[in-house]
């Protein structure tokens, strides 16, 4: 098998070169660059395409106009919404990642899509990130476990995953121009490992190139980071394509390895990888050998994709909005959402007692699928967590629904959005320049500047209208929660504040939700909160609230996995990706100021951000990393470890349903340490197991640590090392709620 995979790549690349020496000068250009806002040119003389591109992680975005930022105004474009990434980490299930990474592939295929932006793997190092909702996890190894099915899952379908955004995009603020300080140890630890895992492990055939710098250089022209580590390290030999835009300088993004420019301009032929570059090789400036190379890699991924070659009539011919996707979306969005209170059994409710159910708040009522940035797609449907409990209840009991909190009509209050407002009719667009963005590269930092400050200024003159509209929503919302069976509070973030492009002020809830949650605790003790967002917010009624449910955006099934977890008939089994705070003084960005700056941060903190930090500093999150809550309980027994010669360390225990309800458990082992010879965290998570039991019943799991479990980066080796000595195995249900302990010696 090996053997006939060393051959057929051969050939693949013996084709390659065979069609790049019938190109001129202008084709091979023609092919690295944008000749439309979301597809890139061919050589139709030699029967190669264009590669087609769409957003996104969420679902395959609608479709826009060639050269403006405007919807094309289709009625096919319609597909199914999937639960964020952050929604998918939150299952802790691999499987449920490869399914989404199925649908995500057969549907970006089925609209004709050859490359689908997604997914997006960059580490949470603040909750102020306003594109968290678009990431996994806090951690690399989370993140790993599920980045990878679902990039397989995505190209199964003959699509290729552009995972992104490499490297380190930590931040939405001045993003296309802020420069990251970050040493390697935690670049090689903690921002590149779920980024070598797709690339090693998952095959992915694209990456897309971070708008940030990353130590003086951006990271589209960056040939530490595309050169020397993405190629020469981890050997990729895929197509590493721009962000839209994320391409500045002709010399140094010819001659490192970005193959595609994108941009969100309609002056195709001006990129810097088009007429300057051609320009740049006829006067001798640039070697047309740069071009070459990047020829090669697309012209491979075309072959991988079945695009060209003599597998072109083999290529699968996807499918979207089908039975099955809805069925896999549904059951990815129940195991994603997360109990992080209950007591007193208060959740699930019994529907035979409901006469009168009262629910509270916007978001019940909202739908999240089109907004966010690039991350909006046109869905099929959603449905709403107010939808999902009428449904679920049917005529037996009466849903009243109220507000609860005012929020202000969304407005476009800054010049420079990449995307226009949507028109009636596409004829209105003629002559005029309306959706076509036009370049400014000199001031487009100070542009962003002052788009910022007027988004804050809005938001200033947004308090006051909210404050005086909230007196009546609040006083009526209070009245009718004194009278009802049960009352469910919905509210949390939205796309008005989870959104590419900025980053959230603060970690609170917004709308003056937290005084409505007050005002409601106190005429109703039996108040179940539930929150959905792409970030974590403070809950300073925390310890008032006896039922906290907390979900990320969950895809077009919502409603229905919400009403199924409120009435038990499904067992959450999420769990947290990320540690929730108790308030924003509490995480390191804000202790080091280094987030949210312009010009330039430093990741002084290194290793230390999320759980890492709070276990070294001692902190109490207001729910750890890893915590979620079930409807029964489990029990942990009979940790055996043993040491093999090869390194490895094989681990068994057991894990029982001691509950009345079949459920699933996750399983967290994490390494410690004991007295190590460079400074390690306290704890990593470094593999887990997610359980299904019913009541009574008990399985032994079995796990391994590799090498690589134990091992950290030596900047002065430029190798990862794994030090002889004493490490504590940990076994939990949470990073603190830790059921089984012991030790392994290193020889």
């Amino acid at each position: 098998m090996k053997t006939e995979i060393r051959n057929g790549a051969k050939k693949t690349e013996k084709e390659i070169e065979k069609l790049l020496k019938k190109m001129t000068l202008e084709e091979k250009i023609a092919m690295i660059h944008g000749a439309a806002l979301f597809r890139s040119g061919g050589v139709p003389r030699l029967d190669i395409p264009g590669l087609s591109t769409s957003d996104g992680p969420m679902g395959v975005r609608a479709e826009f106009m060639d050269d403006r930022w405007i919807p094309a105004g289709n009625n096919d474009d319609a597909v199914s919404y999937l639960p964020s990434n952050s929604a998918l980490a939150s299952t802790w299930n691999p499987y449920r990642a490869y399914e989404m990474g199925k649908v995500l592939g057969a549907e970006a295929r089925g609209r004709g899509k050859d490359v689908i932006l997604a997914p997006g793997i960059n580490i949470k190092r603040s909750p102020l990130c306003g594109r968290n909702f678009e990431y996994m996890s806090e951690d690399p190894k989370l993140t790993e476990s599920i980045a990878v099915p679902f990039i397989k899952g995505i190209q199964e379908n003959d699509v290729a995953a552009c995972v992104k955004h490499f490297a380190a995009n930590v931040q939405e603020t001045d993003r296309l121009m802020v420069d990251e300080e970050i040493d390697d140890r935690t670049l090689y630890e903690l921002y590149f490992p779920a980024f070598k895992a797709a690339v090693q492990k998952a095959g992915a055939y694209s990456v897309m190139g971070a708008y940030n710098k990353v130590n003086g250089y951006h990271c589209c022209e960056n040939k530490a980071l595309l050169d020397w580590v993405l190629r020469g390290e981890w050997g990729f030999d895929g197509a590493v394509i721009s962000d839209w835009g994320g391409v500045h300088k002709t010399k140094e993004a010819a001659e490192c390895s970005v193959d595609l420019e994108m941009s969100v301009f309609p002056d195709f032929d001006q990129y810097k990888l088009a007429a300057p570059l051609k320009a740049a090789i006829e006067n001798g400036e640039i070697a047309e050998e740069a071009v070459d190379a990047k020829v090669r890699n697309l012209l491979r991924l075309m072959f991988r994709l079945k695009m060209i070659g003599k597998q072109k009539g083999e290529r699968k011919t996807g499918a979207y909005n089908t039975p099955d996707h809805r069925q896999m979306i549904l059951r990815t969005a129940e195991e994603s959402m997360i109990l992080l209170k209950n007591e007193k059994q208060l959740l699930p409710l019994d529907r035979k007692k409901i006469k009168k159910l009262v629910v509270i708040g916007q978001n019940a009522a909202k739908i999240h699928s089109d907004g966010g940035g690039s991350a909006e797609i046109k869905a099929l449907y959603e449905i709403c967590p107010l939808m999902g409990l009428k449904c679920s209840l049917g005529g037996g009991a009466q849903v009243a629904y109220y507000k609860g909190y005012h929020v202000p009509e969304k407005r476009k209050t800054f010049d420079h959005n990449w995307q226009a407002d949507s028109l009636n009719s596409l004829d209105d667009l003629k002559g005029t320049d309306i959706g076509q963005l036009t370049r400014n590269d000199d001031t487009i930092s100070e542009d962003h500047r002052r788009d910022a400050e007027e988004r804050l200024a809005q938001a200033e003159r947004d308090k006051a209208e909210i404050h005086e509209k909230n007196k009546a929503l609040f006083a009526q919302a209070v009245e009718a929660a004194k009278d009802a069976d049960a009352v469910i509070f919905v509210g949390g973030l939205n796309h008005d504040i989870d959104s590419e492009g900025f980053d959230r002020a603060d970690m609170k809830l917004p709308y003056e939700q937290d005084a409505l949650i007050e005002e409601l605790l106190k005429v109703r003790k039996d108040l179940i909160v539930t929150l959905i967002g792409g970030s974590p917010v403070e809950m300073p009624w925390k310890d008032k609230a006896q039922a906290i449910l907390w979900s990320y955006y969950a895809g077009m099934e919502t409603g229905t996995a919400f009403a199924g977890i409120v009435f038990g008939d499904i067992n959450p089994s999420g769990r947290l990706a990320e540690t929730f705070p108790k308030v924003y003084e509490d995480c390191v960005t804000a202790k080091n100021g280094q987030f949210g700056k312009w010009g330039s941060i430093r990741l002084e903190e290194g290793l230390y951000c999320g759980y890492r930090y709070f276990d070294r500093e001692h902190i109490a999150p207001a729910f750890c990393f890893g915590h979620g809550l079930s409807y029964t309980q489990f029990s942990y027994s009979g940790l055996t470890i043993r040491a093999e010669k090869t390194k490895e360390v094989k681990l068994t225990f057991t894990i029982r349903n001691t509950g009345k309800r079949i459920g699933a458990e996750v399983a967290q082992v994490y390494v410690a340490p004991i007295a190590p010879k460079a400074d390690r965290p306290d704890k990593e998570l470094k593999t887990y197991a997610k359980v299904e039991l019913a009541p009574g019943k008990s399985r032994k799991v079995s796990l391994t640590l590799h090498e690589e479990s134990f091992a950290y980066f030596d900047p002065d080796l430029h190798a990862f090392t794994a030090d002889a000595g004493d490490y504590e195995i940990l076994v939990g249900a949470s990073a603190e709620d830790i059921r089984l302990r012991g030790v392994v010696t290193l020889p």
